[in-house]
């Protein structure tokens, strides 16, 4: 491919339900002929359009050729599926959302439009919370369908924005005390919130509360492609996998995803036919899903399990999640949606649940929770003694990660190819 870093590269395509092309796997396989004995296959997150994708793959992969051991053949594939691109400023950037939603348009001109004009009005936050509704397929009504979605998409409009607007707050505190040094790095600062609560945002002061709104509109999104990026590994990726594992048996493939790629090969995982064994390893760069999902059993809940239990026993060798204290979206924006999506309770106490409250965390933020026998790593320990050759390994990486969107780390391709046993 023109302007790849690195050679053999294939591109695997899907569309929102798992689907791709013709001919995917029988390209993969057709590699293990060309002498490939290690395939590393690299998932993007949300927010990316198919070019920044390529583009975040070619970067990611120009070390590594310098990084295998003499004699290592490996070949490299890019994971394009459908997660929009959504900037937010100076509104969301819907014309980009039309393209994976293009029966939304009519919605999403009109909650563009609301939010451009941020109208201190309580019709306003009403209409914007029953447009977010629409374009998720949320009903507003039954017993059911408050179960099954998020909380934040039926409560009260004007109270979602404000505690959202609150959290976007506190993240940018937390990032300029960071900075400075004011703050240790990953302590999360409490909401200030006023003493009477939300009546000091109406009038004029209501305009404020549109920045959550914006928030409240990405979480909307972020929700949607939750379950899209769960529904391409499970349906797409991993029987993908399963046809490339039985046309080429020795075939050794290592996974990466960053942030909600993340979850996307973790799903794969759960679609992989019951007999194939091809994953040797799997890295998860800041990923944007629960630390608790690969638990058999949740700490505060020993009834139930985690959406992955087990299924990282599918892998041939480690389970490396990589997390850093200085995530923020993770680590502030991650919990407090977490928690909306569960617990309509949380929209009356207006506090942040941040590192305070472990059910809601990130596997980006802290690594993996609840899994006896985990393995815990500084990443200097890993760049020196390499990646432990089985299980669950979290390596802090806190030192090169010092935002959610840091991923073409020279050191994070290192213990790509520490843990797929492939380095010098």
């Amino acid at each position: 491919m023109t302007g790849m870093s690195v050679e053999p590269y294939r591109e695997i395509t899907f569309d929102k339900d798992g689907d791709g092309p013709p001919g995917q796997s029988a390209s993969l396989a057709a590699l293990a002929r060309q002498g490939v004995t290690e395939l590393v296959v690299f998932a993007h997150g949300w927010n990316s359009s198919p070019s920044g994708a390529t583009r975040l793959y070619s970067d990611f992969f120009a070390p590594f050729p310098g990084l295998l051991a003499p004699g290592t053949e490996a070949g490299y594939a890019g994971v394009v599926w459908p997660s929009m691109m959504f900037t937010g400023e100076p509104g969301p950037d819907y014309r980009a959302l039309v393209t994976v939603l293009p029966e939304k348009e009519p919605v999403l001109d009109r909650l563009t439009e609301l939010l451009v004009t941020a109208a201190a009005d309580e019709r306003a936050f009403a209409e914007f919370g029953a447009l977010l509704r629409e374009l998720t397929d949320v009903s507003g009504g039954g017993a059911a369908a408050v179960e099954a979605v998020p909380a934040f998409l039926l409560a009260d409009p004007v109270e979602v924005c404000a505690l959202f607007t609150e959290a976007l707050e506190a993240e940018a505190r937390e990032a300029g005390a960071v900075s400075s040094g004011a703050v240790p790095a990953g302590a999360v600062p409490a909401v200030a919130v006023p003493a009477d609560g939300f009546e000091s945002g109406f009038g004029e002061g209501l305009k404020r509360y549109w920045k959550g709104a914006r928030e409240a509109l990405r979480q909307a999104t972020y929700y949607v492609m939750k379950k899209r990026a769960g529904r391409v590994g499970e349906a797409g990726l991993g029987p993908l996998l399963g046809e490339v594992a039985r046309a080429a048996p020795g075939l050794r493939v290592h996974l990466v995803g960053h942030s909600m790629g993340a979850r996307l090969v973790s799903y794969a995982l759960k679609g992989l036919p019951s007999e194939a064994r091809p994953v040797a390893s799997v890295t998860l760069l800041q990923g944007a899903f629960s630390h608790y999902a690969f638990a058999a059993r949740l700490p505060h809940d020993a009834r139930r399990s985690g959406s992955l239990r087990d299924v990282q026993q599918r892998i041939r060798g480690p389970l490396v999640a990589c997390y850093s204290r200085h995530d923020t979206a993770l680590g502030v924006m991650y919990p407090l949606a977490s928690r909306l999506a569960r617990d309509s309770e949380s929209l009356g106490g207006l506090r942040l649940p941040g590192a305070s409250d472990p059910r809601w965390g990130a596997i980006g933020y802290d690594g993996v929770q609840a899994v006896p026998g985990t393995v815990q790593r500084s990443l200097a320990a890993v760049l020196g003694a390499g990646v432990p050759a089985s299980g669950c390994v979290n390596v802090d990486t806190a030192e090169v990660v010092r935002s959610h969107s840091d991923v073409c780390e020279p050191e994070l391709a290192r213990v790509v190819v520490s843990a797929a046993r492939a380095g010098r």
